[in-house]
C-alpha cells in the first residue's frame, strides 16, 4: 500500500488513505475507490449512486475537462506522473483548481519524487504517493526551501516583483 503524504497548513503530514485504487481488470472491493477515468465513464454514476466516495484517475493522455460535469460529486482527482520527466499533471491541476473551483483532493500518483514538492503544491495538487520513499519532513522542507516565487500559480503567492514595488 503506497504512502500518501497530505499537504496541509503550509506543511506535509502523513495520512491514512481510505481509498483503494483499483486497476480496469480488477473487481470493484467495497468502500471508497480511485478508477480510471475509463471505468468512471462505464460505472461511475453507479458507484456515486451507492453513496460511495470516488476518485477518478487521469493519465497524461486525458483531458480532465473531461470531468467537469462530476466534479462536484468526486473526492479525489489522482493524476498520474508515469515518468517525474512528465509534466501533464501540473497543467491539470491548475485546470481544476483554477478554471474549475475543484475543492476535493489532488493526489499525485505514480513516479512522485520529492524534488517535485513545492510545484506541484504551486500548482493545487495536496496529496501524494511519494516514490522515493520521502518523508512529510522531506516534503516540507521541499516546499518551503524557498522564500520568493517569480509567477502567479494556483497557491496564490504573490511574485518577488509585487513584494519589491510593495516596499
Amino acid at each position: 500500500m503506497p504512502v500518501l503524504i497530505r499537504w496541509k497548513d503550509d506543511r506535509a503530514e502523513a495520512a491514512e488513505d481510505p481509498f483503494t485504487a483499483v486497476a480496469d481488470e480488477d473487481p470493484i472491493p467495497r468502500g471508497d475507490v480511485i478508477i480510471s477515468l475509463q471505468r468512471f465513464q462505464a460505472e461511475g454514476q453507479r458507484l456515486l449512486a451507492e453513496g460511495r466516495k470516488v476518485g477518478v484517475r487521469i493519465e497524461p493522455n486525458e483531458a480532465v475537462e473531461d470531468l467537469a460535469r462530476d466534479l462536484p460529486r468526486l473526492s479525489v482527482v489522482a493524476l498520474a506522473f508515469p515518468k517525474y520527466q512528465q509534466g501533464q499533471g501540473y497543467s491539470s491541476a491548475r485546470i481544476l483548481r483554477e478554471r474549475f473551483g475543484f475543492g476535493g483532493e489532488v493526489r499525485a500518483v505514480g513516479d512522485v519524487l520529492r524534488e517535485q514538492a513545492r510545484f506541484m503544491v504551486r500548482c493545487g495538487v495536496d496529496a501524494f504517493e511519494p516514490a522515493d520513499g520521502s518523508s512529510p519532513e522531506d516534503w516540507t522542507h521541499v516546499v518551503n526551501r524557498y522564500r520568493h516565487v517569480y509567477q502567479r500559480a494556483a497557491d496564490d503567492l504573490a511574485p518577488a516583483y509585487e513584494e519589491r514595488q510593495a516596499s
